[in-house]
């Protein structure tokens, strides 16, 4: 029986229902891990036709460019004129030819560039690379920003509205999708407008793309504060047991996440016998202390700890 096109995608072994079965490139065959069944043989080699021992090799030989990415204006996908003024032998073009190439390259460079859309898109990227420098964010998480900030700007709802304040809404919004515990606080420190300005924003494309956002977890924002005031183990698993607890007795509604996970480790660092001050924990948390001090007294009075002060 020749298996050497599949039929189908083989995802479970059909002897003993295994789903943990092993690809062999070197074989091009599908093994099943338990009872060593081969699914399939001779599978077409998609990689390319050369080896390669060395990464340096690798670069030489390959001969195709970038994945294409959201991140760039033109997703990567537009040609380059190189600034070598060298032909295709090597050798140094001629001065009239070399006239040639720069007037060709000049245009190029506007053509790229010829459309509002195309001109914004440039400017928002580059804006974005910066933020992500600054704030340290994941490439996935660059992606999806980017992703919804197009969105936008398909929608011609970037148009009267400050192109930061967009795009730092539209990171804002992937983060909050991504559950990672970031506040609008943490972006304000690096951009030039306002918080106001950037919450109007978040509403409108909340709006726009019928989301229903969820309101931050306290115990999101536990490991972030612990490493900021250098606290153990110990007292950031007793502040998410602390919060679980609130959670549970719901204490924790309609209370800003910050100032409760901030409270919570306030009150575990007491426990552990880790104390840290109400100033060092609102700095950290971005709240003010008296937020602290009235979260510290809800939480004791209504789970009735008691605190050595």
């Amino acid at each position: 029986m020749d298996l050497s096109f599949p039929q189908k995608n083989f995802n479970l072994c059909p002897e003993c229902g295994n789903k943990n079965l092993i690809s062999d490139d070197s074989r091009g065959e599908i093994i099943c891990n338990l009872c060593g069944l081969v699914l399939s043989q001779r599978l077409i080699d998609s990689g390319p036709e050369w080896r390669a021992f060395t990464s340096e090799e690798a670069k030489r030989k390959v001969r195709v460019g970038a994945p294409t990415t959201l991140t760039l204006h033109d997703k990567g996908l537009s040609t380059m004129i190189g600034w070598n003024n060298k032909d295709a032998f090597g050798k140094n073009i001629s001065p009239k030819m070399k006239a040639e190439v720069y007037r060709l390259r000049k245009w190029h460079v506007r053509t790229r560039t010829n459309k509002s859309i195309d001109r914004n898109l440039a400017y928002a990227m580059n804006e974005l690379d910066r933020f992500s420098s600054q704030l340290n964010l994941s490439k996935d998480l660059k992606e999806s920003s980017a992703h919804i900030y197009r969105k936008m700007a398909n929608k011609n709802l970037i148009r009267g509205r400050s192109i930061e304040a967009m795009l730092i809404a539209s990171i804002y919004l992937s983060c909050r999708l991504n559950t990672i515990p970031k506040t609008l606080d943490d972006f304000i420190e690096f951009a030039s407008v306002d918080k106001k300005k950037v919450a109007r924003c978040y509403r409108l494309i909340l709006n726009e793309l019928k989301l229903n956002i969820k309101v931050s977890s306290p115990i999101n924002f536990i490991p972030r504060f612990c490493a900021e005031l250098k606290l153990s183990g110990k007292t950031q698993n007793r502040a998410a047991s602390i919060l679980k607890l609130a959670k549970k007795y719901r204490i924790t509604a309609g209370k800003a996440p910050t100032g409760l996970a901030g409270a919570a480790l306030y009150v575990a660092a007491i426990q552990e016998g880790e104390r840290r001050t109400q100033k060092e924990i609102s700095t950290a948390a971005g709240v003010t202390e008296a937020t602290i001090r009235n979260r510290y007294k809800e939480l004791v009075n209504h789970l009735k700890f008691e605190i050595k002060i």
